[in-house]
């Protein structure tokens, strides 16, 4: 079966050129020019990865990708004229996985896409984790921590927190490098701004370790990244 990709753009030009050079090169393409357009092609024909452009004629394509990570997995590229850090970060903060600026090499965008379906075959999907007292499923997207044998409590991630999660669940006992957290999750460019490492994971210790301040799942290795310790 053809990955299947869905592209969201509202300029013709560009979208006729996106199909036709991803149609060549073997995928199966889905088009939309519009957002609301998208989600409902999305929920009718589920793609394998979204090219998505942020600034569609009906709803932002933030409110697209958060539409989609309410219940999907596919990993998002933003393609977008934007090029302000803010645009990006809060694309990525919604949950989209890459950020390609216009205007764009054809080749580099190819290559991106590529890495994100490797990326999405290799996600954990289907596996359980525990940290604490919480119960994470990938699969479901859901977390659930027991205070006590008969009181159970729903956690909420953000989209940024799911995916640092999922990327140190999994490799279990690695350490994973800054700069590979960084450049995974807010994309190129972004390989120094440790602070947003820092901020987030703080996030997540208080959220799932019983004792955010001695973590003894979700380390710091100073100076160099992060580990899950199972």
């Amino acid at each position: 079966m053809l990955p299947r990709v869905l592209i969201v753009e509202d300029e013709p030009a560009l979208l006729r050129a996106l199909r036709i050079n991803l149609r060549a090169r073997g995928y199966d393409v889905g088009v939309a020019s519009a957002g609301r357009e998208a989600l409902a092609q999305a929920r009718e024909r589920p793609p394998d990865v979204v090219v998505l452009d942020l600034g569609l004629p009906d709803i932002d394509g933030t409110e697209v990708i958060r539409d989609l990570r309410g219940w999907s997995h596919a990993p998002v590229i933003v393609l977008s004229g934007r090029a302000g850090s803010g645009d990006k970060i809060g694309a990525l903060d919604a949950g989209a996985d890459d950020y390609v600026t216009k205007p764009f090499d054809m080749e580099e965008l190819l290559a991106r896409l590529r890495a994100a379906l490797r990326r999405d075959d290799r996600s954990p999907r289907g596996k359980r984790f525990t940290i604490g007292r919480s119960e994470i499923d990938l699969t479901a997207h859901t977390i659930v921590r027991r205070r006590g044998p008969d009181e159970p409590e729903q956690l909420h991630l953000t989209p940024t927190e799911w995916r640092l999660l999922e990327i140190l669940l999994n490799a279990p006992g690695q350490l994973v490098g800054s700069d590979r957290l960084l450049g995974d999750v807010w994309g190129p460019g972004f390989e120094r701004s440790t602070h947003y490492l820092r901020f987030h994971m703080a996030g997540l210790r208080r959220k799932l370790e019983d004792d955010p301040h001695r973590p003894r799942h979700l380390l710091t290795e100073p100076g160099m990244g992060y580990r899950y310790q199972p």
